[in-house]
């Protein structure tokens, strides 16, 4: 009795762990992005970045490899189709100064991130690591 008791308690338990871990797996992306950039006023240098959705407070957050800076912003509706399961950081370009625009997350993006209107440029990764 006590091992059924055991089984019944223990297979939800590892169930629920088992879902949270592909749930957050599934709300992180790497990207690469191959030039430095400028967000909110500060330099960002070139290579891996890290984008995490907080599907609770629908938050995005950009995280640089050593995680000095971080950014994050408010995800609203987007154009994107209700499948789009890609991210992109879209930058705009003046000369050789790269400015972040703004961040797909599926069918979310964030509000427009710089002020002026130049030449765009997009980086992005399939959320489910493709």
């Amino acid at each position: 009795m006590r091992s059924i008791l055991r089984k019944l308690i223990l297979v939800p338990a590892v169930m629920a762990a088992a879902t949270l871990a592909t749930t957050s797996a599934m709300a992180e992306a790497r990207v690469k992005v191959p030039f430095s950039f400028t967000v909110d006023g500060k330099n960002c240098p070139a290579g891996q970045y890290t984008v995490d959705r907080d599907a609770r407070s629908n938050l995005v957050t950009l995280k640089g490899r050593d995680a000095s800076q971080t950014f994050t912003w408010l995800l609203n509706p987007g154009d994107p189709g209700p499948k789009d399961a890609n991210v992109v950081l879209r930058f705009g370009a003046d000369g050789q100064k790269h400015t972040l625009q703004s961040i797909q997350y599926e069918s979310l993006i964030t509000r427009r991130l710089d002020k002026t209107n130049s030449a765009e440029h997009a980086y992005g990764r399939n959320s489910q690591g493709q």
